[in-house]
Protein backbone atom coordinates (compact mmCIF):
# COMPACT_ATOMS: atom_id res chain seq x y z
CA UNK A 1 0.00 0.00 0.00
CA UNK A 2 1.39 3.38 -1.02
CA UNK A 3 0.31 6.38 1.09
CA UNK A 4 -1.16 9.27 -0.87
CA UNK A 5 0.24 12.55 0.42
CA UNK A 6 -1.99 15.59 0.13
CA UNK A 7 0.22 18.54 1.09
CA UNK A 8 0.76 20.09 3.47
CA UNK A 9 -0.95 18.16 6.29
CA UNK A 10 -2.85 15.10 5.05
CA UNK A 11 -2.05 11.47 4.22
CA UNK A 12 -4.60 9.10 2.70
CA UNK A 13 -4.43 5.32 3.07
CA UNK A 14 -6.79 3.42 0.79
CA UNK A 15 -8.77 0.87 2.75
CA UNK A 16 -7.85 -2.81 2.49
CA UNK A 17 -10.69 -5.25 1.89
CA UNK A 18 -13.89 -3.95 3.49
CA UNK A 19 -12.07 -1.14 5.29
CA UNK A 20 -12.87 2.51 4.73
CA UNK A 21 -10.17 4.86 3.55
CA UNK A 22 -8.21 6.15 6.51
CA UNK A 23 -6.85 9.68 6.73
CA UNK A 24 -4.15 11.18 8.95
CA UNK A 25 -4.00 14.95 9.41
CA UNK A 26 -0.97 16.37 11.25
CA UNK A 27 -0.09 19.77 12.66
CA UNK A 28 2.51 20.47 15.34
CA UNK A 29 2.35 17.72 18.01
CA UNK A 30 -1.26 16.74 17.28
CA UNK A 31 -2.84 14.30 14.83
CA UNK A 32 -6.34 13.60 13.60
CA UNK A 33 -7.26 10.14 12.33
CA UNK A 34 -10.42 10.12 10.24
CA UNK A 35 -12.07 6.66 10.38
CA UNK A 36 -10.35 3.41 11.34
CA UNK A 37 -11.67 0.63 9.08
CA UNK A 38 -12.92 -2.69 10.45
CA UNK A 39 -9.92 -3.24 12.69
CA UNK A 40 -8.70 -6.27 10.73
CA UNK A 41 -5.73 -4.49 9.17
CA UNK A 42 -5.11 -1.74 11.73
CA UNK A 43 -1.47 -2.82 12.20
CA UNK A 44 -0.74 -2.39 8.49
CA UNK A 45 -1.85 1.24 8.59
CA UNK A 46 0.18 1.89 11.74
CA UNK A 47 3.27 0.32 10.13
CA UNK A 48 3.02 2.65 7.14
CA UNK A 49 2.66 5.72 9.34
CA UNK A 50 5.64 4.65 11.43
CA UNK A 51 7.85 3.75 8.44
CA UNK A 52 7.18 7.13 6.85
CA UNK A 53 7.56 9.04 10.16
CA UNK A 54 4.06 10.47 9.86
CA UNK A 55 3.48 10.01 13.60
CA UNK A 56 6.83 11.36 14.79
CA UNK A 57 6.37 13.78 17.67
CA UNK A 58 2.63 13.19 18.07
CA UNK A 59 1.50 13.70 21.67
CA UNK A 60 -2.25 13.90 21.17
CA UNK A 61 -4.44 12.01 18.68
CA UNK A 62 -8.12 12.56 17.98
CA UNK A 63 -9.96 9.72 16.25
CA UNK A 64 -12.92 11.10 14.31
CA UNK A 65 -15.59 8.81 12.88
CA UNK A 66 -17.50 10.22 9.91
CA UNK A 67 -20.43 7.94 10.77
CA UNK A 68 -21.34 4.86 12.75
CA UNK A 69 -20.81 1.95 10.33
CA UNK A 70 -18.43 -0.84 11.31
CA UNK A 71 -16.16 -0.47 8.28
CA UNK A 72 -15.34 3.02 9.59
CA UNK A 73 -15.27 2.43 13.36
CA UNK A 74 -14.17 -1.18 13.86
CA UNK A 75 -10.52 -0.23 14.39
CA UNK A 76 -11.21 2.43 17.05
CA UNK A 77 -10.15 0.45 20.09
CA UNK A 78 -7.14 -1.20 18.42
CA UNK A 79 -5.78 2.21 17.48
CA UNK A 80 -6.53 3.58 20.92
CA UNK A 81 -4.75 0.72 22.71
CA UNK A 82 -1.70 1.02 20.49
CA UNK A 83 -1.26 4.76 21.05
CA UNK A 84 -2.11 4.81 24.75
CA UNK A 85 0.42 2.03 25.43
CA UNK A 86 3.00 4.47 24.05
CA UNK A 87 1.88 7.36 26.20
CA UNK A 88 -0.07 9.23 23.53
CA UNK A 89 -3.37 10.75 24.59
CA UNK A 90 -6.32 9.56 22.49
CA UNK A 91 -9.74 11.19 22.21
CA UNK A 92 -12.78 10.11 20.20
CA UNK A 93 -14.97 12.58 18.33
CA UNK A 94 -18.15 12.09 16.28
CA UNK A 95 -21.57 13.53 15.66
CA UNK A 96 -23.83 13.08 18.68
CA UNK A 97 -25.97 10.50 16.85
CA UNK A 98 -22.92 8.47 15.90
CA UNK A 99 -21.63 8.82 19.46
CA UNK A 100 -24.92 7.49 20.80
CA UNK A 101 -24.61 4.31 18.69
CA UNK A 102 -20.93 3.81 19.58
CA UNK A 103 -21.47 4.24 23.31
CA UNK A 104 -24.40 1.80 23.26
CA UNK A 105 -22.61 -0.65 20.99
CA UNK A 106 -25.72 -0.73 18.81
CA UNK A 107 -24.86 -3.59 16.44
CA UNK A 108 -28.07 -3.08 14.46
CA UNK A 109 -27.08 0.47 13.48
CA UNK A 110 -23.32 -0.11 13.40
CA UNK A 111 -23.77 -3.16 11.11
CA UNK A 112 -21.03 -5.16 12.83
CA UNK A 113 -23.09 -8.33 12.28
CA UNK A 114 -22.68 -7.74 8.54
CA UNK A 115 -18.96 -8.39 9.08
CA UNK A 116 -19.55 -11.34 11.43
CA UNK A 117 -18.31 -9.40 14.46
CA UNK A 118 -19.61 -7.41 17.42
CA UNK A 119 -18.70 -3.88 18.40
CA UNK A 120 -17.17 -3.00 21.77
CA UNK A 121 -18.84 0.15 23.17
CA UNK A 122 -16.59 3.02 24.19
CA UNK A 123 -16.87 6.62 25.33
CA UNK A 124 -16.93 9.38 22.72
CA UNK A 125 -15.28 12.39 24.34
CA UNK A 126 -16.37 15.06 21.87
CA UNK A 127 -20.00 14.89 20.72
CA UNK A 128 -20.73 17.27 17.87
CA UNK A 129 -23.87 18.70 16.28
CA UNK A 130 -22.48 20.42 13.20
CA UNK A 131 -21.05 23.90 12.74
CA UNK A 132 -18.21 23.42 15.23
CA UNK A 133 -14.51 23.74 14.43
CA UNK A 134 -12.45 20.63 15.17
CA UNK A 135 -8.89 21.72 16.02
CA UNK A 136 -5.68 19.87 15.16
CA UNK A 137 -2.71 21.98 16.20
CA UNK A 138 -3.32 25.28 14.42
CA UNK A 139 -5.70 23.76 11.90
CA UNK A 140 -9.47 24.07 12.12
CA UNK A 141 -11.78 21.66 10.32
CA UNK A 142 -15.43 22.63 10.09
CA UNK A 143 -17.96 19.96 11.09
CA UNK A 144 -20.86 19.68 8.62
CA UNK A 145 -23.76 17.41 9.56
CA UNK A 146 -24.79 15.55 6.39
CA UNK A 147 -27.43 12.93 7.31
CA UNK A 148 -28.67 10.56 4.65
CA UNK A 149 -26.31 7.59 4.56
CA UNK A 150 -26.87 7.49 8.34
CA UNK A 151 -28.39 10.08 10.63
CA UNK A 152 -24.99 10.72 12.23
CA UNK A 153 -23.07 11.21 8.97
CA UNK A 154 -20.66 14.14 8.93
CA UNK A 155 -18.24 15.79 6.51
CA UNK A 156 -15.16 17.72 7.62
CA UNK A 157 -14.09 20.82 5.68
CA UNK A 158 -10.59 22.27 5.82
CA UNK A 159 -11.08 25.76 4.33
CA UNK A 160 -7.44 26.75 3.82
CA UNK A 161 -6.62 23.91 1.44
CA UNK A 162 -10.30 23.47 0.46
CA UNK A 163 -10.34 19.79 1.36
CA UNK A 164 -13.60 18.03 2.16
CA UNK A 165 -13.54 14.68 3.97
CA UNK A 166 -16.86 13.23 2.86
CA UNK A 167 -17.17 9.88 4.63
CA UNK A 168 -19.86 7.87 2.84
CA UNK A 169 -22.02 10.88 2.02
CA UNK A 170 -20.55 11.33 -1.45
CA UNK A 171 -18.09 9.40 -3.60
CA UNK A 172 -16.67 9.72 -7.07
CA UNK A 173 -19.81 9.65 -9.28
CA UNK A 174 -22.10 8.18 -6.64
CA UNK A 175 -23.39 8.54 -3.07
CA UNK A 176 -23.63 6.34 -0.01
CA UNK A 177 -26.49 3.88 0.30
CA UNK A 178 -29.58 5.08 2.12
CA UNK A 179 -31.30 1.72 2.73
CA UNK A 180 -29.38 0.91 5.92
CA UNK A 181 -30.82 1.67 9.39
CA UNK A 182 -31.29 5.46 9.94
CA UNK A 183 -30.62 6.16 6.24
CA UNK A 184 -32.80 8.55 4.22
CA UNK A 185 -32.61 9.50 0.55
CA UNK A 186 -34.50 12.74 1.16
CA UNK A 187 -32.09 13.76 3.92
CA UNK A 188 -29.15 12.89 1.68
CA UNK A 189 -30.46 15.21 -1.04
CA UNK A 190 -30.71 18.04 1.50
CA UNK A 191 -27.17 17.31 2.68
CA UNK A 192 -25.87 17.57 -0.88
CA UNK A 193 -27.44 21.02 -1.10
CA UNK A 194 -25.29 22.06 1.87
CA UNK A 195 -22.16 20.76 0.18
CA UNK A 196 -22.95 22.63 -3.05
CA UNK A 197 -22.20 25.89 -1.25
CA UNK A 198 -18.60 24.93 -0.42
CA UNK A 199 -15.49 25.81 -2.42
CA UNK A 200 -13.83 22.38 -2.67
CA UNK A 201 -10.48 21.60 -4.29
CA UNK A 202 -10.46 17.88 -3.44
CA UNK A 203 -13.13 15.59 -2.05
CA UNK A 204 -11.65 12.86 0.15
CA UNK A 205 -14.23 10.06 0.39
CA UNK A 206 -14.69 7.15 2.77
CA UNK A 207 -14.14 4.65 -0.07
CA UNK A 208 -12.65 4.80 -3.53
CA UNK A 209 -10.57 7.45 -5.19
CA UNK A 210 -10.14 11.14 -4.58
CA UNK A 211 -12.80 13.41 -6.12
CA UNK A 212 -10.82 15.89 -8.25
CA UNK A 213 -13.58 17.58 -10.24
CA UNK A 214 -15.87 18.50 -7.36
CA UNK A 215 -18.50 20.62 -9.15
CA UNK A 216 -18.75 18.26 -12.12
CA UNK A 217 -19.08 15.33 -9.74
CA UNK A 218 -21.93 17.03 -7.85
CA UNK A 219 -23.78 17.80 -11.08
CA UNK A 220 -23.41 14.21 -12.23
CA UNK A 221 -24.80 12.93 -8.92
CA UNK A 222 -27.72 15.38 -8.95
CA UNK A 223 -28.80 14.02 -12.35
CA UNK A 224 -28.27 10.49 -11.08
CA UNK A 225 -30.57 11.06 -8.11
CA UNK A 226 -33.31 12.51 -10.30
CA UNK A 227 -34.00 8.95 -11.41
CA UNK A 228 -35.10 8.13 -7.84
CA UNK A 229 -37.64 10.94 -7.60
Amino acid sequence: MIPIEIPPNTVMLKGIGWDSNIYLVRDENEALIIDTGTGVYWHKYIDIWLNENYLKGAEKITIFNTHEHFDHVGGNMAFRRYFEERGIKVYFAAHKYTAEALERGDDYVILSFYHGRSYTPHEVHLKLSGGEALRVGNLELIVIHTPGHTRGSVCLYEPNEKLLFTGDTIFNKTVGRTDFPTGSLEMLKKSLQKLEKLDVYLGLPGHGRVIKNWKENLEYIKHLLEDFE
